[in-house]
């Protein structure tokens, strides 16, 4: 199955909307009628949805597809996937890993988060995983600084 691949910032905005405690369903309907109202509870300091519809037309994101079977991120930036990370599996960057130049580590998963990250992570990052106690570590490097 080839997934829909999407900007980093539509994936954590996606992700903070589902973090708010929007379902998929309501996503969903809120993709379809555009009507960003919908998306209110989701909205925050650095969360604004008024462009994120707009701007998934304008580039080809098939937001449904990525709602429904998932998405791949195009590029991630060290801070976006420390984002991204902190949304998708309610983490913090302060107290459960840690984040250098071009490196994130210290990252405890379960191994449905591990799958997931593995859909989502842009090429640009590789992923390195042991078996732990209780699910996986994994550190992430940008890909040449390996």
């Amino acid at each position: 199955m080839s997934l829909v691949k999407i900007s980093q910032r539509t994936a954590i905005l996606l992700e903070h909307a589902r973090k708010s405690g929007l379902t998929s369903d309501e996503l969903l309907e809120a993709v379809r009628s555009e009507d960003l109202a919908q998306l209110a509870a989701a909205e925050a300091e650095h969360f604004h949805y008024d462009e994120w519809i707009p701007y998934a037309k304008e580039h080809g994101e098939d937001l449904e597809k990525a709602i429904t079977d998932g998405y791949q991120i195009t590029f991630n930036t060290r801070n976006g996937l420390k984002m991204w990370l902190e949304e998708s599996f309610g983490i913090s960057s302060e107290t459960d890993f840690t984040v250098g130049e071009g490196v994130i580590e210290g990252l405890h998963l379960q191994e449905d988060q591990l799958i997931r990250l593995k859909t989502a992570l842009a090429v640009n990052w590789l992923l390195d995983e042991e078996a732990a106690p209780g699910g996986f570590k994994v550190k992430l490097t940008v890909r040449g600084l390996q």
